[in-house]
């Protein structure tokens, strides 16, 4: 094989390589989805991102969008966690429940979360966890 042929090769492999890399588009929530957010976030102010969830703390869930769900803490405190795409379905009709395997020590970073439907017993749709935010009225503790 002569060298321009190889190096015609190496810039295609190059090229191709490259095309799959494009970053895909930043997560943007639906306006209805931003309107929910400000609702439930009224007042309170972001606190340090957080590894996990307790399982005790996450029992009132509210699902905003296919890519975020909140969990409230009384009326001081929620709990944003954010998903990575797979999910989508938990904003349709809001009939699907996300689940995790019990055990362990509540939703963490990087844990895998199922989308399943209660009616029909499957899952359709699982994605992970990307981060968790508390958010809590000035002056609470998180």
């Amino acid at each position: 094989m002569s060298p321009a042929l190889r190096s015609l090769i190496a810039l295609m492999v190059v090229g191709a390589l490259a095309s799959c890399a494009t970053p895909p588009e930043p997560y943007q929530p639906s306006p209805q989805a931003q309107q929910d957010l400000a609702k439930l976030l009224a007042g309170k102010s972001a606190g340090p991102r957080m590894s996990c969830l307790p399982n005790y703390q996450a029992n009132d869930m509210q699902i905003v969008d296919g890519r975020t769900v909140a969990f409230k803490l009384g009326a001081r405190t929620v709990y944003l966690v954010r998903l990575s795409p797979g999910c989508e379905q938990l904003a349709a009709g809001h009939y699907a429940l996300l689940a995790k395997q019990s055990g362990g020590l509540g939703y963490c970073q990087g844990d895998i979360v199922h989308v399943f439907d209660p009616v029909s017993r499957f899952t359709i749709g699982s994605c992970g966890i990307e981060n968790i935010t508390p958010f809590g009225v000035p002056g609470s503790r998180y």
